[in-house]
């Protein structure tokens, strides 16, 4: 089956869209990448977007608004993966829409937002979608987060020691998969989500983000700063959990900062930038992670991953290119392999990954414009993933 995945997270500064040939040989889902392209959204839809996310008011026109502008912007992507992926010739499309707002009380998840109707995505291409891949889980108890350990799980199984895979969007999440127990998944906290909404502010909306983390490394950690950040009760909260930037935003580092003398702009990027380099590296700790694997837009910036290594001097730190998926694509191909999943009747979901009651199948589908035909069910779970031998090929975006 030939798959396109879509995902914006929460960084949502672009639409990533990447196609895969999945087939299931027994135990073993196979994937082979057809190639990926990064669709940025329109200047308008952002800043709406931005100034509709939490902690801001908003209004129902704002969020209908936004769902029918984010699910165009989700067809234009996949109508361009369809054609420059694909040639023309796909037979699903999963997305992940966008995250607006996850409902989290007492590390309880109640609720959870992607806006992104999947109906223009089916105009666009034709082809049936699968969407809302969180609410399942939710409403079986879990965390709807994060959903990528599933594929996380499938490829770093069997590896020796304590492999771990690390994505570092907007919130980092870390997928640590033991070889004597069940794979456990948690969001560990901020990664770009703090850093990218002090350079907006501190530089007075010049700039959306620390390019090549530059301000960070020209600063100084500042030690009071960053005791107060890792004061948040999250970090003692117990795995699984999951959180997002209705926790992590704006308000939450000015509240940080009062109290404490003035800053220099650029000492306050480098304690958020180690900030998530500790918190990454204690729930590494915590878990005895021998190896990681790092994906998302963070892998981008160099002083980031320069203080991760620091903070775990004894654990390789590769990116996910090293096990066949490009960390740029991966959390795509991650959401097209559980569209895959879904249509065939399994479950996307591992319990002790998301603590939910059981594994569920995720989603909702969308029809296409013919009839709807669904795989036959399939009774045997993959348990690990391999990747074609046949060489990628990336168009450009």
């Amino acid at each position: 089956m030939r798959v396109i995945g879509l995902m914006s997270g929460t960084s949502h500064d672009a639409i990533d869209a990447a196609a895969a040939d999945i087939t299931l040989d027994a135990d073993t889902l196979v994937l082979r990448p057809l190639g990926h392209l990064s669709v940025p959204y329109p200047p308008a839809l952002r800043d709406l977007l931005v100034a509709t996310l939490p902690p801001a008011p908003t209004t129902a026109h704002a969020v209908t608004v936004l769902d029918t502008m984010i699910g165009q912007a989700f067809a234009a992507a996949a109508r361009r993966a369809l054609a420059e992926l694909c040639d023309d010739s796909a037979d699903l499309v999963v997305s992940h829409g966008q995250t607006v707002y996850h409902w989290v009380e007492d590390g309880e998840v109640r609720g959870t937002l992607q806006l992104g109707r999947p109906a223009w995505i089916a105009e666009a291409t034709g082809l049936p979608v699968v969407s809302d891949l969180r609410s399942s889980d939710i409403a079986a108890g879990g965390q709807g987060a994060p959903l990528v350990a599933m594929v996380d799980t499938l490829a770093l199984r069997g590896r020796p020691g304590t492999p771990a895979a690390l994505n570092l969007g907007g919130i980092a999440n870390l997928t640590v998969v033991p070889n004597y127990s069940d794979p456990l998944a948690f969001d560990t906290g901020p990664a770009n989500a703090l850093l990218d909404a002090a350079v907006a502010h501190l530089s007075g909306g010049a700039a959306a983000y620390d390019e090549d983390g530059r301000r960070a490394g020209a600063g100084k950690v500042d030690d009071a700063l960053l005791r107060i950040l890792l004061d948040d009760d999250y970090y003692r909260r117990p795995a699984p959990k999951s959180t997002g930037k209705e926790h992590f935003h704006l308000p939450y580092l000015l509240g940080s900062l009062e109290g404490l003398p003035p800053l220099a702009a650029d000492d306050i990027l480098a304690t958020l930038t180690r900030l998530t380099a500790v918190t990454v590296a204690d729930a590494c700790r915590a878990h005895g992670v021998t190896e990681l694997f790092a994906s998302g837009g963070g892998t981008r910036n160099p002083v980031l991953m320069r203080m991760i290594g620091e903070e775990l001097p004894s654990v390789p730190v590769s990116p996910t290119d090293q096990l066949g998926l490009p960390s740029d694509a991966k959390e795509a191909l991650a959401f097209a392999i559980l569209g895959f999943l879904s249509v065939h009747g399994l479950p996307g979901t591992l319990p002790s990954g998301t603590g939910a009651r059981r594994a569920a199948v995720l989603g909702s589908i969308t029809p296409g414009r013919g009839p709807l035909r669904l795989p036959a069910p399939v009774t045997t779970a993959p348990r690990v993933l391999r990747l074609s031998d046949e060489r990628h090929r990336h168009p450009p975006g």
